[in-house]
């Protein structure tokens, strides 16, 4: 790396570009200054269902954009403008310092035309000279499926227009995940809290529970045991990445009544001798009938 690289660097860091030191070389580079505008951000609320598919939005921003009337110049028609003086046109100035080691010569943004390399003569009516105006404008998103709550997603040149010309800011859109009123959301898993009554964790049967799609049934075995979970694959949210999709988790809780009457308390207590000598299948059947009619 020679002195003129290292200086070079210098004037990356601090806004400006060093020459070399007497007898070590020439001049620094020099650099125009390119506007660049600031970025807009937003929040865009989405439903599970939305984040499951992927989805596209419309949205309407108030942003800055480029004066057509002047075509972002800020100079009237575009052409009311000349080339500054102080700089000829570069942006930049230069400046050569005596020091002991030598001459030390640096670059910095001109001071006169901001870096710009040119001077308005006549402003622009409509923009008032600054080359852009503040303008609603319809934009559309299209968010990728499997996105979670607090990503933020960019779209390139969609923010603020610079001023007199340059390059536009970003979009940077935040997403917002909307609670969903049965499901919860773990990674790319749904959960479900499934409750079932006393009868139908005894006996089994079939029920059904909501998904992102729609309703699903399940199979409940006889038996099934508070705690319990149920796994439905590929009824999850699909990865951002596209790397899979996740499963829904069915947890299970059965119900179990606070008051009993008295002719339901025999019922149970005779179910609960049934530890003691077994009971013909016609017998279990009778009291578990009698109790998914009460529980139910």
């Amino acid at each position: 790396m020679s002195m003129e690289d290292i200086f070079s660097h210098f004037g990356d860091i601090f806004g400006g570009s060093f020459g070399g030191f007497g007898g070590f070389g020439g001049g620094g580079r020099t650099r125009r200054r390119t506007n660049r505008g600031s970025d807009l951000r937003v929040k865009v609320k989405l439903s599970l269902k939305e984040i499951a598919t992927g989805v596209e939005k419309k949205i309407k921003v108030k942003k800055y954009v480029s004066c057509k009337t002047c075509n972002g110049i800020g100079a009237e028609n575009g052409t009311a403008y000349t080339t500054c003086s102080a700089c000829n046109g570069s942006g930049v100035v230069t400046r050569i310092q005596q020091t002991i080691l030598g001459a030390m010569q640096s670059t910095t943004t001109c001071p006169t035309c901001n870096g710009e390399g040119r001077t308005i003569t006549k402003k622009c009516p409509v923009c008032n000279g600054e080359g852009v105006k503040l303008e609603e404008e319809v934009i559309t998103l299209n968010i990728p499926a499997g996105v979670a709550d607090g990503m933020q997603l960019s779209m390139s040149g969609k923010g603020n227009a610079a001023r007199h010309g340059g390059v536009n800011g970003d979009l940077l859109i935040l997403v917002e995940e909307e609670p969903h009123p049965e499901l919860l959301r773990d990674d790319n898993d749904l959960i479900y809290n499934l409750l079932l009554s006393f009868s139908t964790a005894a006996l089994g049967g079939t029920v059904e529970v909501p998904t992102i799609d729609g309703k699903a049934k399940v199979k409940i075995d006889p038996g099934t045991q508070p705690g319990k979970v149920l796994r439905l694959r590929g009824k999850g949210l699909p990865s951002v990445n596209r790397y899979g999709v996740g499963d829904m988790l069915i947890n299970v809780s059965v119900y179990v009544p606070e008051h009993l009457t008295a002719e339901e308390k025999q019922l149970v207590e005779k179910l609960d001798s049934s530890k003691n000598f077994t009971p013909t299948p016609s017998i279990k059947e009778k009291i578990f009938s009698k109790l998914r009619h009460m529980f139910d």
